[in-house]
């Protein structure tokens, strides 16, 4: 199917992160030809408040997309699409942004996605327990779109009473290329309550909780055409965006993703390298149902997909059709993943010495995987995981996202002794790893076991912490299943250039367009020799979450 396509066929993805924007030019193949990264501004005005400027936003796309196609002739560029973190933007009449800010500066029109201003707000949804909340896990998240639209209605009225339009920041970034107002799929069903297994709006749940003003005119402030992800958007380009992108008008825009949806989009079409005669394997391995997509990076997100709904407590979803047609989305998660090895490799007191002697493209964790293999050696240990037997670490320091749903579980470490060398941080920092991977174990397990979700049959890691060999082999060995390192490393960009390349109709459908794109990765199987190992470092894992608990029981009644 690749073959029947052009060579000189190009799509434009597009990435706004929390910090910054990026674009990429992609192939036919799913390879990133070239990208760019601008940074954005974040402003923190006071404790929880995060905002964005949509208006600086599209200045730093402007700027990626510029650069990235620079040298390509436009008319082999085929499409553009948009992924971004799921962040509220807020606009006024003729889209002009209207201020989100006790500051009330009118540049800062986005609360971003980790704003935690909303606490209130969420604690008044979910204390109705409305049914739709049985597909965010049983409650609403105060970072979702929601509570932050309620905050505002209670808090800044000026602004509430001239909104035009409120966009998910990926939905705003195809309104502004394209002038047509649309929403994803996607981002209402993952982020807005919208009711995807009725594909449309509650005017009901909206009223119970206050916000019946966005029921008129046909919900016009929040939407009234939700477009399944990589469906073309009206004629694409507009003249002015197609200027100000330095692209052709009418190019053609698919409908947008979420960032961590758009990873696993990538990831999903991707095939672990094997022998042809490893048809078992193979087949296993290519069962989309049975893969598990982890997005890791500051945290890490746990998704996949299954054709019958998986109503699950601790884990968001199922959301009917938010990255693939006829597919359900479960969303498991950790709060802190990469952030939370950086705080306990960045804490102790051997990180300064390490980094002091490190070459320049030297990084920390490449060097602590080798004193690990060193260490395993000296002991005439098999493999390195038997290094901390005696050590034990439940790792929610920042509470706990999935299964348990609970942001008040804290972290807790088994096994302390007064040693400060480089050995010590090594085991520290491999506990922490081990810690994580059973993390998720837990999360396959209670979807698996509790809920009866098909079983998986494998991983796929993008992100930073893909990078990190230990990470992922432990996350293999600890789950007991096969893990896939896409070739390509940068598949969030690549998943938002697969929408565009669907919208053009390059491939034919998504799922399809995810398997002519998605590329081949490196499999690491699982080590049958360390299972119960770490079998029985499962139960201690589990055993810490029941202490913790008898903990609080204990000291609850003090002031």
């Amino acid at each position: 199917m690749i073959m029947s396509v052009a060579a000189n066929t190009y799509f434009v993805g597009v990435d706004v992160g929390t910090g910054s924007a990026r674009a990429a030019l992609v192939d036919v193949k799913g390879t990133v030809l070239k990208q760019c990264v601008k940074a954005i501004k974040t402003w923190n005005p006071e404790s929880d408040h995060y905002e964005q400027s949509s208006e600086d936003i599209w200045r730093s796309v402007c700027h990626c997309v510029k650069e990235v196609t620079s040298d390509t002739n436009k008319a082999y560029i085929k499409s553009i699409s948009f992924d971004a973190t799921c962040s509220l933007v807020v606009l006024g009449t003729n889209g002009k942004p209207l201020t989100v800010s006790n500051t009330f500066n009118s540049e800062q029109n986005i609360i971003l996605w980790m704003d935690h201003r909303a606490q209130a707000e969420a604690a008044l949804i979910n204390a109705t327990k409305h049914d739709l909340l049985k597909y965010v896990g049983g409650q609403v998240s105060l970072e979702m779109e929601i509570p932050k639209l309620l905050w505002l209605k209670k808090n800044l009225q000026h602004t509430w009473a001239k909104i035009w339009r409120a966009f998910d920041l990926p939905d705003y970034l195809t309104w502004r290329s394209t002038g047509v107002d649309t929403r994803s799929l996607c981002s209402v069903v993952c982020k807005w309550n919208y009711d995807a297994m009725n594909m449309r709006w509650s005017a009901e749940f909206l009223k119970q909780i206050g916000l019946d003003d966005l029921c008129n005119n046909n919900f016009e402030i929040i939407g009234e055409r939700v477009y399944e992800p990589g469906v073309a958007v009206g004629d694409g380009l507009t003249n002015e965006a197609a200027e100000e992108l330095s692209l052709l008008p009418g190019t053609i825009v698919g409908t947008s993703l979420i960032d961590a949806h758009a990873g696993a989009l990538g990831m999903f079409g991707c095939r672990a390298a094997l022998e042809a005669t490893d048809k078992q394997l193979t087949a296993s391995l290519e069962n989309l149902q049975g893969k598990l997509a982890l997005i890791c990076g500051t945290s890490t997100c746990h998704m996949s997909l299954t054709r019958e709904p998986c109503m699950a407590q601790g884990v968001w979803g199922p959301y009917k059709g938010a990255i693939l047609p006829n597919y359900f989305l479960n969303e498991g998660g950790q709060s802190a993943a990469g952030i939370l090895l950086d705080f306990v490799v960045k804490g102790h007191s051997q990180y300064a010495a390490i980094q002091a002697k490190l070459g320049k493209n030297e990084h920390i964790y490449t060097y602590l995987n080798n004193l690990l293999e060193k260490m395993a050696k000296e002991r005439k240990y098999e493999d390195i995981c038997y290094l901390t037997k005696d050590l034990h670490v439940w790792p929610d320091f920042h509470g706990n996202r999935s299964p348990i749903a609970d942001p008040n579980l804290r972290g807790m470490i088994s096994g302390l002794n007064m040693n400060a060398d480089e050995e010590s941080l090594a085991l520290l920092y491999l506990a922490f790893v081990q810690a994580l991977a059973h993390g998720t174990r837990h999360i396959i397990d209670n979807l698996v076991e509790k809920y009866k979700r098909v079983p998986y049959n494998s991983m796929l890691f993008c992100g930073g912490l893909a990078k990190n060999s230990v990470y992922v082999q432990a996350h293999a060995d600890i789950c007991q299943l096969p893990a896939v390192i896409p070739d390509e490393q940068e598949m969030v960009l690549v998943g938002s250039a697969m929408l565009g390349a669907c919208a053009a109709n390059t491939f034919g459908s998504l799922e399809a367009t995810s398997k002519a794109m998605g590329g081949t990765g490196v499999l690491l199987k699982p080590k049958s020799s360390t299972k119960d190992f770490h079998n029985r470092k499962y139960r201690v894992f589990q055993r810490m979450l029941e202490d913790q608990r008898k903990y609080k029981g204990i000291m609850e009644d003090t002031k």
